[in-house]
């Protein structure tokens, strides 16, 4: 049923379907006895699904990835689809528009997606308010970047705005540093730039009563001496975990059509070509920390059985976008399903 769903909504332009959708999960979700019987058919809960992660209780390790609910609105309407966590953003401290349109493009034969979105998202601000006066039905993780005027100089304090205005309405962060459609993507990401965010950050957290994780989100087109010096950073400086990993700027071996690659032109590149790269990073790191860092798999996720792969591979949680995208509504739950079936078997 859902490929002919698809097959009708893929005949519009990404970006406008993705804002229809929002604006329907937000109205269902405000129907009487609908979020209801929404998760009667789509959440799919089982002790042995559960986990507890940088201090944070998860009903299942099936995360929903930043992008889809840029601005902070729709979390709950997700959350109803079986997701065990949900990541808005990327925010910035201002509203911003974001690249010209169109900005987003479906690859269908490779089961993709580029976006050179530009952040677009309407602040910090309008986040908070949909935070403050609807509660979470699940864990809320927060991805948060530097506006696009700002300079790198002043990028810290960028964050720490965000983090100080976010801290008591959220889980946890996630540092954005490594977003492949924005202005000196690669300079924004360089040790030298991101070590006096952190030190600020975590400056910061010693404030506070409780206690919010902060991850860091890694490029997956980092290299290797690069990532090695990114997981010592992480380690020394106390960070909780590591996103494994953004969208990517290349384009190997992708079956789509040429003419449609060039006109999605430079942006970030997410969904199944994208999933080897991904499980590639998850077992360095891993293996690199000896499985003492927590990490969360985002990347080109699009079946039950990667997902699982992802786990066993190091990664403590995982996230989807396309993957739900491309699956529909059911996925998280096939997820989970093949995870609880997975684990049984192994018992026996």
């Amino acid at each position: 049923m859902y490929k002919l769903i698809r097959s009708i909504l893929f005949l519009w332009q990404p970006e406008k379907i993705h804002d229809f959708v929002s604006a329907v999960l937000k109205l269902l979700d405000k129907i009487p006895l609908m979020p209801v019987l929404i998760r009667l058919i789509y959440s799919y809960r089982k002790p042995c699904l559960e986990k507890e992660v940088f201090g944070v209780k998860f009903k299942n390790p099936v995360g929903l990835a930043a992008g889809f609910d840029k601005d902070g609105d729709a979390y709950n309407a997700l959350a109803n689809f079986g997701f065990g966590f949900v990541e808005i953003g990327s925010l910035t401290p201002k509203p911003q528009d974001g690249n010209p349109k169109p900005r987003c493009f479906r690859l269908t034969k490779d089961k993709a997606i580029v976006n050179r979105m530009g952040i677009n998202n309407k602040g910090i601000r309008h986040a908070v308010s949909h935070l403050q006066k609807d509660k979470s039905r699940c864990p809320i993780g927060c991805s948060i970047t530097k506006g696009r005027d700002t300079s790198m100089a002043d990028a810290y304090k960028d964050y720490e705005f965000s983090f100080e205005y976010l801290y008591d309405f959220v889980d946890y962060f996630v540092l954005n540093v490594s977003c492949p459609n924005v202005k000196d993507a690669t300079k924004n990401q360089s040790l030298e730039n991101i070590t006096p965010i952190i030190d600020k950050l975590l400056e910061l957290r010693i404030m506070y009563d409780d206690y919010r994780p902060i991850l860091l989100k890694i490029s997956p087109d980092v290299t290797k001496d690069y990532l090695d010096d990114i997981i010592n950073l992480v380690l020394i400086s106390g960070l909780d975990g590591i996103i494994a990993a953004n969208t990517t700027s290349k384009r190997e071996a992708l079956k789509s059509n040429k003419k449609l690659i060039s006109k999605a032109g430079q942006g970030g590149l997410s969904g199944q070509p994208l999933y080897d790269r991904s499980l590639e990073l998850v077992k360095y790191i891993y293996a690199k920390t000896n499985g003492h860092l927590p990490i969360i798999a985002s990347g080109g996720i699009m079946t039950p059985q990667q997902a699982m792969e992802m786990l066993d591979s190091g990664a403590s949680l995982i996230q989807v976008y396309t993957g739900f995208i491309y699956n529909g509504p059911k996925f998280v739950k096939k997820i989970n399903k093949f995870i609880v079936r997975t684990l049984m078997e192994r018992q026996k």
